[in-house]
């Protein structure tokens, strides 16, 4: 007899293991399958968090090297112990995967190490680490088995001279150069590690500029950072193949005229994008259909095709971000425990960890004007920002839109210091529909950071006082 579950979560990254501890709590018996022997997904494993590690350690170096002088402090010579950092990235790694496996067994979720496919009935076959199979049944089936990084046939990745983010947060020396195939998100963030750290950055970008889909002043102000920073952007170029020798790799490009070239490279970071991970796992027998971009396709309560299966995370349709992930696994458990679970996906914030950081929320001005939307812009930067001028770090600034006759806030962009912590208010004013009259008479501590938000909001009706 096949073991009986309310709730059995397919995937146990943020999104998966999220909704199974939601799904618990609301009194549903639920169990949990992972294929990988610790927790957390992609993004605890080899993505958001080891490369947060890494950022952080690699800022802390660059600062001994280029930021202690301004403060009167002199350094002697200062080294580098690359396999020391990369054990502090792994404890950090170990304890937050440790920390989600306590709570599979704090809230009694049931979990199984092993490979998940669908076989229809709402029936699932666990293929276990020791080679064993074992069918369970469930209620309700959650697929939420995230991404893996897009492959490019002529760009072969052998894990060593070309590789992925998988392989970019575990190198063990650091290399003369560079070459990130990739402007997003995933190979700025890698790119600035190891740029950081030494490595001469290369990034090679098909597209004529930074983040296509963010407000274009923004990307912009990011572009001249990196740039001052020591990266090379070559953009509208294609990248038409790369080989590797034991000396390195020559990746081939070509211009935007035709012209062809080589990059010589010590290591190639294909950063491309990701792509959902539903191979292998049983959609078509389970009769789950896919949209026109090959991700699974949902309804409006995560349902798939297929009575009794959801879908959550990077698997479907949005962002790909591991809080997108979570607010749908709580959605969804709230849902099938016959709850009002939503998302609104118009406040998703989204956050580069370069530094200065960059994050928004919401809709930028180009998204506005195609839209036929009048808007009112306020600005502020961090320049005149008291608490900014402590910390010697005054580059950037915030930019809120709100619109023209309502004033409410319709889309916010931080650009500068710990803008990942600092957009979360502004991710809340565009959840509850705030004004940026609202955001303005808020009490925003002096001296602090946030201040160029609260300037940013009285700029949009031309009342800033430190502007």
């Amino acid at each position: 007899m096949a073991e009986q579950y309310d709730v059995l979560v397919i995937g146990s990254g943020p999104g998966g293991y999220v909704g199974a501890i939601r799904a618990a709590q609301l009194g549903l018996k639920t169990g949990i399958i992972e294929k990988r022997k610790t927790l957390g997904g992609t993004c605890l494993n080899v993505g958001c968090i080891p490369s947060k590690a890494l950022l952080d350690s690699s800022e802390e170096y660059h600062k001994v090297l280029h930021k202690t002088d301004v403060h009167g402090i002199g350094v002697g010579k200062v080294t580098l112990d690359l396999n020391k950092l990369m054990e502090r990235k792994n404890t950090i790694v170990k304890e937050v995967t440790d920390g989600v496996d306590y709570l599979m067994k704090k809230n009694k979720i049931t979990r199984y190490e092993g490979f998940g496919k669908l076989l229809g009935g709402g029936q699932v076959e666990v293929a276990l680490v020791d080679g064993k199979k074992e069918v369970l049944s469930a209620k309700h089936i959650v697929l939420a088995t995230g991404s893996v990084p897009i492959d490019i046939p002529s760009l072969p990745v052998d894990g060593k001279t070309i590789i992925t983010s998988d392989h970019a947060i575990d190198l063990r020396t650091v290399p003369k150069r560079l070459v990130v195939i990739g402007a997003g998100v995933i190979g700025l963030e890698l790119g600035s590690v190891w740029g950081r750290l030494g490595a001469e950055v290369t990034v090679v970008e098909l597209l004529p500029g930074l983040l296509p889909t963010v407000d274009r002043s923004f990307g912009s102000l990011l572009q001249r950072s990196l740039e001052s920073q020591g990266f090379n952007f070559l953009f509208e170029h294609k990248v038409l193949g790369a080989t590797a020798s034991k000396s390195g790799a020559k990746v081939k490009i070509a211009a935007p005229d035709g012209k062809e070239s080589e990059l010589d490279a010590d290591v190639v970071l294909v950063a491309v994008g990701r792509k959902p991970f539903i191979d292998g796992i049983g959609l078509e027998a389970a009769g789950v259909e896919l949209t026109e971009r090959k991700r699974i396709k949902v309804d409006s309560h995560f349902q798939t095709s297929a009575a009794g299966i959801y879908a959550i995370g990077d698997v479907i349709d949005g962002p790909m971000l591991a809080h997108k992930a979570e607010e749908e696994g709580v959605a969804l458990a709230e849902l099938l425990a016959g709850q009002s679970g939503h998302v609104n996906y118009a406040a998703v914030p989204s956050i580069i960890y370069t530094w200065p950081e960059m994050a928004w929320v919401g809709k930028g001005e180009e998204e506005l004007k195609s839209a036929g939307v009048e808007y009112k812009v306020g600005k502020s930067l961090f320049k005149p920002n008291a608490r900014a001028k402590a910390m010697n770090e005054a580059e950037g600034q915030v930019k809120i839109l709100a619109d023209k006759k309502t004033d409410k806030v319709l889309g916010a962009f931080v650009f500068g210091p710990r803008a990942s912590d600092m957009i979360a208010e502004l991710a809340v004013a565009v959840e509850f529909g705030a004004s940026s009259e609202d955001i303005a008479r808020s009490f925003h501590a002096h001296p602090t950071l946030s201040e160029v938000v609260k300037e940013a909001a009285m700029a949009v009706d031309k009342w800033a006082i430190h502007a």
